[in-house]
């Protein structure tokens, strides 16, 4: 059965494994979407060799990779499609759909290690003290950035939030995360002042509109100039705004401020537990990147303050 709404444009069988994506493994629907994105790829690929998922053999698979290869993908892109083709072919032997898994032999795709480059924290506080509006939008733009340095959430999670999921009396939000994984996160003193001038009634207020044009609209945190929801892209646009105030040339991103957050919190003692529970991380393996980035803040450091540390190489 295909999803709700989706054009029906992959094979039944794989149809069904997008709707078990979503309602066994609670996948959210933009990952979905991606899934759906790739497979699409990959299938009019099968179609163009004259192929489809029952034919489809290893060989087959090396070629694939070998035309992405060819076309000059980037391997990030290439490893998350080959992710998606694995785990339908997996779905595919589970279900009885085919015998064998034409992926199982395939070799992996090679990926930078994509270390993340997290701000300074005078980066940061210039990025902050770039929002200087008293106005909805510079009281908007203020409470977002806080709000996400404070506390490290994504931009689906900061979009996503609804004004119940905020204890303004306790500093607490209530995001959630991939897999609608719910966490509690707690937020300072900088990010509460500058929410309590966003729900001040020169603040949200202002933007409310005479009549909600969805529903949902109405719960949100963060709204868009017209009364709706903000969106991931009206996220972006702010942040590239005030980057751009602050003269900052590093590569700015909502998820380099989550960089952000997470890295300063372990530079300053932070333990990678808490650090762990705070991003909604389900693997300590994913948190521990931020450690690295630390250790490398820290040569950093020492590099230029030790007298002696121009004397000696890094090993």
């Amino acid at each position: 059965m295909p999803l709700p709404d989706a054009p029906i444009e992959l094979p039944l069988e794989a149809e069904e494994f997008l709707v078990w994506l979503a309602a066994e493994r609670g996948r959210a629907r933009n990952t979905v979407a991606a899934y759906r994105r790739d497979l699409i790829g990959y299938h009019d690929w099968l179609s163009a060799r004259g192929s489809d998922l029952a034919s489809v053999a290893h060989d087959d698979l090396v070629d694939w990779v070998a035309d992405q290869r060819a076309s000059e993908a980037a391997a990030s892109t290439t490893a998350r499609r080959l992710a998606a083709i694995r785990s339908l072919h997996r779905f595919l032997v589970t279900e009885q759909f085919r015998p064998d898994d034409p992926t199982a032999r395939l070799d992996g795709v090679r990926t930078p290690s994509g270390i993340p480059k997290p701000l300074t924290e005078s980066d940061v506080t210039s990025l902050l003290d770039a929002v200087t509006g008293a106005d909805p939008l510079g009281r908007r733009d203020r409470a977002l950035l806080e709000l996400m340095y404070a506390t490290g959430a994504r931009v689906a999670e900061i979009v996503g939030l609804s004004v119940g999921d905020v204890d303004f009396d306790h500093r607490m939000a209530r995001l959630y995360g991939k897999g609608s994984k719910e966490r509690l996160v707690p937020y300072g003193g900088a990010a509460a002042r500058a929410l309590d001038d966003w729900f001040a009634p020169s603040g949200r207020a202002a933007l409310v509109p005479a009549r909600w044009k969805r529903r949902d609209d109405a719960e949100a945190v963060f709204l868009n100039q017209r009364g709706g929801r903000l969106s991931r892209q009206g996220v972006w646009l702010i942040i590239k705004k005030y980057g751009r105030l602050a003269g900052i040339t590093a590569e700015l991103s909502p998820h380099v401020l989550r960089h952000s957050c997470a890295t300063h919190l372990l530079d300053h003692g932070a333990d990678l537990r808490i650090v762990q529970e705070m991003l909604g991380h389900a693997s300590i393996s994913t948190t521990q990147v931020y450690t690295r980035v630390s250790q490398e803040r820290l040569w950093d450091v020492y590099c230029s303050a030790h007298p002696r540390a121009v004397s000696r190489s890094r090993s």
